[in-house]
């Protein structure tokens, strides 16, 4: 099945008792048991729900893993994940992951004895050097966020093997059309499905997908113990973004490529980020891993007050939090999705004050173009 007729047709496909196209919202807590115990597959909808279950087999079959789960947000995803681990257990990252899992590891976690070093994954030799007698996972972002660093999924799968530790790989970036993990050596995928999954601004959601029964068994008791699932209504949301994830992927793409050019050649610009450049470190290792580079950007323009000039000026590029949909928004990292990591910790990645990042939409290219020039040179 190519990929464009798996968004389509993977998982669960409709309703078999009315012939409904669409999967129905099963907008509903609890089910009609005919003795104690005996049920038709579903009792309360915290433990599963017919519209969150087709979800879940949907991104299951995508994944190409054994089981799928959907969470409240993707936050609620990564904590969830990283409930699988115990006191004092080490957990590799990757240096520039996106801040609110900086920010869960660093200031949540930490406080109940769940031990974390974060490297940059894009060099393997950093992380066999960060493994510790109690590491019990890696956590990769690739490609990263903000910085765009891409890491060598198959290698880290032979460090984590090797070392009889998890690979959990963030795949927000890339998705499944692009990009699938676990065909690459992951244990665990996530993703903000907030993000290019939903497509549209207007559902909060995570996902994971696990490539074992053992793994499924676990994640599950946690995903029913913590409670932290999606609703029915944005499942079904979810599952309607996936039919046309294929689509937006190739028309952003499309826009992204020619609006980094443009970026990659502006006076205006002192660093470009983005894997589609020949001239970006990880671009060959994408060609490799990945049926795509994206629609994320980030550029440098040398200063924060350079940033909020650019900022002001645009008209088709919202000033917004998050990323992946169909409009095209932009964000200054150092100051809304990184500002929780302390300011020298972002300077030493090289997260600036004059760093801009674009998730391109699938408007047209010239518009975008036109706009991003008159703000530079406004």
């Amino acid at each position: 099945m190519k990929p464009k007729t798996k968004m389509i047709h993977a998982g669960i496909v409709g309703d078999e008792q009315t012939g409904a196209v669409s999967t129905p919202i099963y907008q509903v807590s609890t089910y009609k048991q005919e003795s104690v115990g005996n049920f038709k597959g579903y009792e309360y909808s915290r433990t599963g729900n017919p519209t969150r279950h087709a979800l879940e087999e949907l991104i299951k079959d995508l994944e190409e893993g054994e089981a799928g789960f959907a969470f409240g947000s993707g936050m609620a995803a990564i904590n969830s994940i990283m409930m699988m681990f115990n006191t004092g257990d080490h957990v590799v990252f990757t240096d520039d992951v996106y801040g609110g899992t900086y920010r869960l590891v660093s200031k949540v976690l930490n406080r109940l004895g769940l031990e974390s070093t974060f490297v940059d994954t894009s060099n393997l030799e950093n992380i066999e050097n960060a493994i510790q007698d109690n590491t019990r996972a890696i956590y990769v972002e690739t490609p990263t966020n903000p910085l765009l660093k891409v890491t060598d999924i198959d290698g880290a799968s032979k460090i984590a093997k090797a070392n009889d530790v998890l690979l959990i790989v963030d795949n927000t970036f890339n998705t499944p059309y692009w990009q699938t993990p676990i065909t690459h050596g992951a244990d665990i995928v996530l993703h903000s499905a907030t993000k290019y999954i939903g497509g549209h601004s207007d559902v909060v959601a995570g996902l994971a997908v696990v490539n074992s029964k053992k793994l499924a068994e676990e994640l599950h008791f946690i995903q029913n113990s913590a409670g932290a699932v999606l609703g029915p209504q944005d499942s079904w949301l979810l599952i309607r973004g996936i039919k046309t994830l294929g689509l937006r992927m190739e028309a952003t793409e499309s826009n992204t490529k020619q609006i980094a050019e443009f970026l990659d050649g502006h006076p205006a610009v002192t660093k470009i980020y983005y894997p589609g450049l020949k001239s970006h470190p990880g671009h060959e290792l994408s060609k490799r891993q990945a049926g795509g580079f994206g629609g994320m950007i980030s550029f440098d323009v040398g200063s924060e007050e350079r940033a909020d000039q650019v900022l002001s000026k645009v008209r088709y590029f919202t000033l917004a939090e998050s990323l992946g949909a169909v409009e095209s928004l932009i964000s200054a990292p150092a100051r809304m999705t990184h500002a929780s990591i302390p300011k020298d910790r972002r300077d030493e990645l090289g997260i600036t004050d004059g760093l801009l990042r674009i998730s391109v939409g699938i408007e047209d290219a010239e518009d975008l173009i036109e706009d991003l020039k008159q703000a530079l040179e406004g």
